[in-house]
């Protein structure tokens, strides 16, 4: 059986989902006329994630936290996105 680095698998999925998303996000905004503002700042955490995991698969040093912390915060935020869109979308159009 070959050895697998689970850590570095999970982080490169990470950090390609959260360009991804990044990407789809900015193409919503651009051409779909996604709401701008709650859109982008819910790219924020996948911009830091997007960051991250740039620096560590350019060093190829891979970190359990990064892995743990993306797995909380992207399924946090995907549970919660549409429910925190329409409440940003209100608030700063109040």
């Amino acid at each position: 059986m070959p050895n697998r680095n689970l850590k570095a698998l999970v982080s490169k999925i990470i950090l390609f989902y959260s360009v991804f998303y990044v990407i789809m996000k900015l193409i919503a905004v651009l051409f779909q006329n996604a709401w701008p503002i709650p859109n982008l700042i819910l790219t924020v955490p996948y911009l830091i994630f997007a960051a991250i995991g740039w620096v560590m698969l350019k060093r190829e040093k891979y970190s359990w936290i990064y892995v743990i912390a993306g797995i909380l915060v992207i399924s946090v935020i995907r549970y919660y996105e549409a429910e925190w869109m329409v409440q940003m979308h209100q608030y700063f159009n109040s």
